[in-house]
């Protein structure tokens, strides 16, 4: 291939992709390199194996959900919205479906489906080429190309979407960002977000693999404040608590910071109304011990875990329980608490917060500050969201921005 290009797009997961893709409607042809055998190997794992796509929420409440630097991304998500990225991938034949909390996936429920189908937006007018990009060729603040594993290629427009660190198997390691770095860019240390919590107490591991639905986690912070409180799902593991609660929970805080944790397993009910609840199931279970009377109540499995906590020994008769022991229970199931110990490691996040500091990029283009040329799309950025699709939206959103940016520019 010729040494010279037009657009450079480094990395080719949702944002790299989505700006080939807009370049290509813009008539602009693009060379994206890209580092693994094939794209958006990052983006096949999504959703465990599914994708979820973006999420069906108003615009407007996207940015309640990006608790990092939500106001950079006003021109991003507004010029290119959650229902123009469904829009886009039912014209490129992948019909899609909402779930519980707004989440789009595919219809097939497989995440390659849309990997493909960004392949094929992408290759309008954009390549895919395997490369390893070592460096940005820059000359007086002006981009002028890139330095690949396999020689120079000129440019005087790069994109640079490689992504942050978490999943660095998939390619996302943060290469992207010493890039940048090196080329004068400041990097907002990445860290750990939507990623798995250890705890203090070992009696998850006692409930390994047990996943609870519609439950409440509070996070507690210094000084009592509370950080966070929602419902949702979460699930029990050898060290701690995971699942996609937990992993909202944890972008709402730091890793040196003391936290303690509490799980209501039963959200929907006051405490008189839960009390009620249990005297009607002791009333059926009178004459068995309370180890064999909370079936109806709770999973098998966490029954023994509350118990203890209420302080009642495994095999007293359920006839001879107190109402202060009763109490004692009604809490337990209100309030299972739990110390945050620390994150699991940065390459088990979900996503990376932290990276390009959003000061040094315009927000209306998607263009350094810094380096005339230069762009930047997706995880890159110091901006992350909750679970739920905000994050690959965020990768859609900033790609076509910036796509459309050079494209303004190149047909001025």
């Amino acid at each position: 291939m010729e040494n010279i290009a037009r657009v450079i797009i480094i990395g080719a997961g949702p944002a790299g992709m989505t700006a080939a893709g807009r370049l290509g409607e813009r008539n602009i042809e693009s060379v994206i390199l890209e580092r693994n055998n094939y794209e958006g190997r990052k983006l096949r794992i999504t959703g465990k194996g599914r994708c979820n796509i973006t999420n069906s929420a108003d615009i407007e409440d996207f940015f309640a959900n990006i608790p990092t630097n939500p106001k950079f991304l006003y021109s991003a998500l507004y010029g290119f919205t959650n229902n123009d990225m469904i829009a886009l991938l039912n014209s490129l034949g992948v019909k899609t479906k909402i779930e519980r909390g707004g989440r789009v996936f595919p219809e097939s429920d497989r995440a390659e489906d849309v990997s493909l189908a960004l392949r094929r937006y992408a290759e309008k007018k954009g390549k895919i080429i395997k490369r390893l990009a070592r460096e940005l060729i820059v000359e007086n603040s002006q981009i002028a190309g890139v330095r690949t594993d396999k020689g120079d290629i000129y440019a005087d427009n790069v994109i640079l979407a490689t992504g942050g660190c978490s999943y660095p198997v998939t390619g996302s390691d943060g290469t992207g960002m010493k890039t940048a770095e090196a080329a004068g860019h400041t990097i907002i240390t990445p860290k750990p977000s939507l990623v798995p919590i250890v705890t203090e107490e070992k009696f998850t591991a006692e409930l390994m693999g047990l996943s609870l639905k519609n439950v409440k986690l509070t996070v507690v912070g210094n000084k009592e404040k509370t950080v966070f409180s929602q419902r949702g799902e979460m699930l029990f593991t050898h060290f701690g608590i995971s699942g996609p609660l937990v992993l909202s929970a944890s972008s709402r805080m730091r890793p040196n910071e003391k936290y303690r944790l509490f799980i209501d397993l039963k959200p929907a009910l006051d405490i008189e109304t839960l009390d009620k609840r249990l005297l009607r199931d002791f009333e059926k279970y009178r004459n068995k011990h309370i180890i064999n009377a909370l079936g109806d109540l709770l999973p098998k499995a966490v029954i023994p875990v509350i118990i203890s906590l209420s302080g009642i020994q495994t095999h007293t008769p359920v006839n001879e329980i107190t109402k202060e022991q009763r109490r004692g229970l009604c809490a337990a199931v209100k309030a299972v608490p739990l110390t945050f110990k620390e994150f699991r490691p940065i390459d088990e996040a979900i996503i990376t917060s932290g990276g390009i500091k959003t000061g040094e990029i315009n927000p209306s283009t998607m263009e350094s500050k810094l380096i005339k040329g230069l762009y930047f799309a997706g995880e890159i950025i110091d901006v992350d969201a909750y679970t739920g699709g905000f994050n690959l939206q965020i990768a859609y959103s900033t790609g076509y921005l910036a796509g459309d940016s050079i494209a303004d520019k190149l047909t001025m």
